[in-house]
Order: C-alpha cells, then sequence, then structure tokens
C-alpha cells in the first residue's frame, strides 16, 4: 500500500519524464539569448512549456506538472521581460526556494513538519503520527532534507544572480534541481515508512499472543479423566466394601 501510494506521488510530481521535462524550457532558453537576444528566448521557452504541455494532454498523462510548469515559465519569462535582463528569468526561481526553506523550516520548529502533514493526509491516517515520538522525528529528518535543498538553492543562485553569471545560473539550476530534489525523495520515503511502521504496528501473529504460549496441563492426546474415572483408575463403589 505504501509502495503503491509513493508511486501515485511521483505520477502527480509528472514521473521521471517530468523531471526531464522540467529543463527543457532553461536548456532552450539560455543558448537562444546568446545568439538571438532576450525576445525570441522568451518566446522559445514559453513555447517549449506549451509544448509539453499539450504532449501529455495528447498522451493523457496528468497534466497538472505540466500546466505549473507551464505558468512558472510564463511567470520567469514576465519577470525578465520586465527587466529587461536575462537573469530575471531566474528570479522567481530564486525566492521561491527562499520560500519554501523558510516554510519547511518553520514547520519542524512548530512541530508541525511539513512531511508528516501532507503524507497523513494522502494514507488517511490525519494527523494521527503527532502521537508518536518517532513518528514525528522521522518527518523531522524528511521536511529538513527539503529545507536544507531549497535553502541551498537559495544561497547559490543568489550569489550567481548578483554576480551576472547567467550561464552559470542555468547550470546551478538544474544541477541543483531534480538531482537533490531526488536525494530528498529518498529521505522522504524513508522516513515515511518508518513513520508508516510505527503508527501502524504489526499484526501480532498466533505465537504473540500470551495465551497462545501457555502450557497446558494435558498434553495432546491425553485422555481426561470423567466423572467414573480419576488418574489413578476406575472409581471403587463404596457399597461394595
Amino acid at each position: 500500500m505504501t509502495e503503491t501510494k509513493q508511486q501515485s506521488v511521483l505520477e502527480q510530481l509528472g514521473g521521471f519524464s517530468g523531471l526531464i521535462y522540467s529543463t527543457l524550457p532553461i536548456l532552450v532558453f539560455v543558448p537562444v539569448n546568446g545568439v538571438w537576444g532576450l525576445g525570441p528566448a522568451i518566446w522559445a521557452a514559453l513555447g517549449v512549456a506549451a509544448s509539453i504541455l499539450v504532449w501529455r494532454i495528447i498522451r493523457r498523462s496528468p497534466v497538472q506538472p505540466a500546466i505549473s510548469g507551464f505558468f512558472g515559465v510564463g511567470i520567469s519569462a514576465f519577470i525578465a521581460y520586465r527587466t529587461g535582463d536575462a537573469k530575471g528569468y531566474f528570479l522567481f526561481g530564486i525566492y521561491t526556494s527562499l520560500a519554501y526553506a523558510a516554510v519547511f523550516l518553520g514547520s519542524i520548529l512548530v512541530r508541525w513538519p511539513i512531511v508528516g502533514i501532507i503524507w497523513g493526509f494522502l494514507n488517511g491516517h490525519g494527523n494521527l503520527w503527532r502521537r508518536h515520538r518517532g513518528a514525528v522525528r522521522a518527518y523531522d529528518v524528511a521536511t529538513g532534507a527539503w529545507a536544507l535543498v531549497f535553502g541551498a538553492r537559495y544561497l547559490v543562485q543568489s550569489q550567481l544572480y548578483d554576480s551576472d553569471q547567467t550561464g552559470w545560473l542555468a547550470v546551478a539550476r538544474i544541477a541543483m534541481g531534480w538531482p537533490l530534489a531526488g536525494l530528498s525523495l529518498l529521505v522522504t520515503i524513508w522516513a515515511v515508512r518508518r513513520a508508516d511502521r510505527i503508527v501502524e504496528p504489526r499484526p501480532l501473529e498466533a505465537t504473540d499472543h500470551p495465551e497462545a504460549a501457555e502450557p497446558t496441563d494435558h498434553p495432546e492426546g491425553a485422555v481426561m479423566p470423567t466423572d467414573d474415572t480419576e488418574a489413578g483408575g476406575p472409581r471403587e463403589d463404596p457399597r461394595s466394601s
């Protein structure tokens, strides 16, 4: 059951193909900007994002990741257009990473780790995991891993932005994107499995029941004494004496 739900979450994120598709607009934007300028680069990135959305609709794949990706590219392209600088394309992602890092870290400090909230909703446990200290600690670790990834993205990419390193911004965006997210996802899978084992303990086997382990006074195959028979033989009739 846990594996099925984890696969469903990955599908909603776009699957492994979605990890590749998310990098295509950036891979197109930077070289087109270097050759033909900012305007063509913006339209090229939007065109790629729109093509991915149409392709997913045709293949009847989950479209939510493509829709989110298209609007993300649209916002990034608008910022680049307004600033008149290609590096503005990355500004939205930089501050989004900062916001996510703050929210994930804050959720740990208030003892409501976001990974636990999300997984509790998906597996139907609700907030039951909060009654178990071990489950809370596991979700703290997973949430902290995501906060670390988002914080690292912000720190590195903001420095590259301030130093006008547009090309390296693209490299950092891709290298610190899904590869780091994949590592955080592995930590999350470990955490949810550990928490589920704590919240849903293994059912007792037959040998786990105390009643099953108690010794019996009468081994299997022994004849139980009746009213007329005791262990020492037939009962003597008092009238015969």
